[in-house]
C-alpha cells in the first residue's frame, strides 16, 4: 500500500492537481486535511472517475477532513472519543476522521494551529493532543496488533531543524516545548513517526515572503504507525515539487510505502 497525507488547503480550488498527484504516483489512500467545505460541496466525481473511493467529513468553508481509496473503505468514525471541542456555543469541528483502507485504520487528522501561546486555542491545540494520545492508547490496548496510521497537518515542527530559522520561532507556536512534549507522547504510547528515517525536508513553506523559493519552510507533516504497521514500512518521501507552479497548495504530500 502506498499512503499520503497532504493539506491541500481547499479541495474544490486543487481537485485537478490532487487526482493528478494520485494518478502520477500511485497512491492508494490519502488524508485529506483542510478542505475547506462541507461535505455536499466536495467534488466527489473526479475521484470516482479515477478509481477512489471518498469519505469526507467537512462543516463549513473552515478546516475539513477526507479520506481518499482505491482499496476500500470503511468503518468510518468522525473524530475520536474525548476530542475537545471549540467555538461559541462550543462543538467539536472537523478535524479527526477515522476510515479502514485495505486493513490499515487511516485517520486523517488536522491538528488546531494554537495562534499564539497566550490565546485560548493554543490551550484548545493541547487538550486536543492529549485526547488523542489518550485515544490512540486506548485503541492500542484495545488490539496490540491493530495497524493504525495517525497522519495530517499536526501544526508542530518536533525538532529545531524542523524549521528553517528557531530565531524567527522564538516564543511563537509550533515549536513550544508543551506542543513538542506532546506530539512525542504518542511515542511513550506505543505509535512512531516514521517518515524520518527517510527523509529530511519541509512540508510547508507560507506563500509569504518568498518563502518557498528562499526555502524557508517548516516540517509539520509526519505519520504516526503502530507497531504492527511501523513493521511494514518500506520507505517514505515528501513530494516538493507539488508545492511548484500555479495553484499549489502551502503544504505538500508525505509518502509512506507499506509492504
Amino acid at each position: 500500500m502506498r499512503l499520503a497525507t497532504w493539506n491541500v488547503n481547499s479541495i474544490r480550488t486543487r481537485v485537478d492537481r490532487v487526482v493528478a498527484f494520485l494518478e502520477r504516483s500511485g497512491t492508494d489512500v490519502l488524508a485529506l486535511q483542510e478542505t475547506k467545505c462541507t461535505d455536499e460541496q466536495f467534488p466527489l466525481l473526479p475521484f470516482e472517475a479515477a478509481g477512489y473511493e471518498v469519505v469526507t467529513h467537512g462543516l463549513s468553508q473552515w478546516n475539513g477532513v477526507a479520506v481518499v481509496s482505491r482499496v476500500g473503505v470503511a468503518e468510518a468514525e468522525i473524530g475520536f472519543p474525548g476530542m475537545p471541542t471549540w467555538g461559541e456555543p462550543a462543538a467539536a469541528e472537523a478535524r479527526a476522521l477515522g476510515v479502514t483502507c485495505g486493513g490499515v485504520r487511516v485517520w486523517s487528522l488536522y491538528v488546531p494551529n494554537g495562534r499564539t501561546l497566550g490565546d485560548p486555542h493554543y490551550v484548545y491545540k493541547l487538550e486536543w493532543m492529549a485526547a488523542l494520545k489518550e485515544a490512540a492508547h486506548e485503541w492500542l490496548r484495545a488490539d496490540p496488533d491493530a495497524q493504525i496510521a495517525l497522519v495530517g497537518d499536526w501544526n508542530i515542527a518536533p525538532r529545531d531543524e524542523d524549521v528553517w530559522d528557531m530565531r524567527v520561532f522564538e516564543g511563537a507556536t509550533h515549536v513550544s516545548e508543551p506542543e513538542r512534549a506532546a506530539f512525542r507522547a504518542l511515542e511513550d504510547v506505543g505509535f512512531t513517526e516514521v517518515t524520518r528515517p527517510y527523509v529530511d525536508q519541509y512540508t510547508y513553506w507560507d506563500y509569504k515572503q518568498l518563502r518557498f523559493p528562499r526555502n524557508e519552510g517548516m516540517r509539520i507533516d509526519f505519520v504516526h504507525a503502530s507497531p504492527e504497521l511501523s513493521a511494514h514500512v518500506v520507505g517514505a518521501q515528501i513530494d516538493r515539487n507539488e508545492r511548484k507552479g500555479k495553484g499549489a497548495s502551502d503544504h505538500v504530500p508525505v509518502i509512506v510505502d507499506i509492504a
